[in-house]
């Protein structure tokens, strides 16, 4: 485990050296969107009978902190790493495939837990949170940064300069997020754009992960779940070619 446990010590010294940067500005965005989107639509949208507009809000948060920043630290390390060259000392050291994925994605996790900790506590003054499904909070917690940690690496091996990487972001990783449920139920959009919400699994994440605050969602959280986690092995099995083959990293 020694090669595991110093490649993810990497990740997370990288990560925390520049921690204004990584951790508070998107705890700072996050706050911002709380602030505008809650004065505005606070009184006049109602979700589901008994919670407030904000307090629907604050967990769509905190899980689009998580998963925006576990894709941040997956691909901006990967793409750093290859723009600077000092990938080929992570390519000679004794890693297997297994640990060099597990250290990126664990890395990328914590990062993903520490902006999403930092959201959750700094909306807290702001309106009153349930826990009714505490485990469910933690699962899909956990299944969505391993997620989008997994998607950075694929991100960060296919790019070749920051360009790209940033092309990804913001084609793919910002829509998917921002339809995902965030701001609003499925429900209240018309009948087509409910089925391709449900194309998105990005909003089985946020949903899941609601529920487990309100005990109220628009999918059942254990199919949540399910498509969860076989989109984390599609993408896990996905990052396992790629090194095994080397594709822009050993080529």
């Amino acid at each position: 485990m020694t090669s595991f446990l110093t490649l993810l010590r990497k990740e997370l010294v990288r990560f925390w050296k520049v921690a204004f940067q990584t951790i508070l500005a998107p705890v700072v965005t996050a706050l911002m969107y709380l602030l505008i989107f809650s004065h505005v639509l606070e009184g006049n949208v109602r979700v589901y009978e008994g919670v407030g507009y904000t307090q629907f809000l604050v967990p769509g948060l905190v899980m689009m902190s998580i998963l925006q920043n576990a894709f941040a630290n997956s691909s901006s390390s990967l793409i750093q790493s290859k723009v600077t060259g000092n990938i080929v000392f992570v390519l000679l050291a004794p890693l297997s495939y297994l640990e060099f994925f597990g250290a990126y994605v664990a890395g990328a996790m914590v990062r993903g837990f520490v902006v999403g900790a930092g959201v959750l506590a700094v909306t807290l003054p702001f309106v009153g949170l349930h826990f009714a499904h505490p485990l469910w909070i933690i699962a899909f917690a956990l299944a969505g940064s391993a997620i989008l940690g997994a998607l950075g690496v694929i991100a960060g091996i296919w790019a070749d300069k920051f360009d790209q990487l940033a092309a990804f972001q913001n084609f793919v990783i910002m829509p998917l997020t921002f339809l995902s449920g965030v701001f609003y139920s499925i429900h209240s959009l018309p009948v087509f754009w409910q089925g391709a919400s449900r194309l998105n699994p990005f909003f089985y994440m946020i949903d899941g992960f609601r529920y487990g605050f309100y005990g109220r969602s628009d999918i059942d959280p254990a199919m949540s779940f399910a498509v969860v986690a076989v989109s984390f092995a599609a993408l896990a099995t996905l990052s396992f070619l790629l090194l095994r083959s080397g594709y822009k990293l050993r080529q």
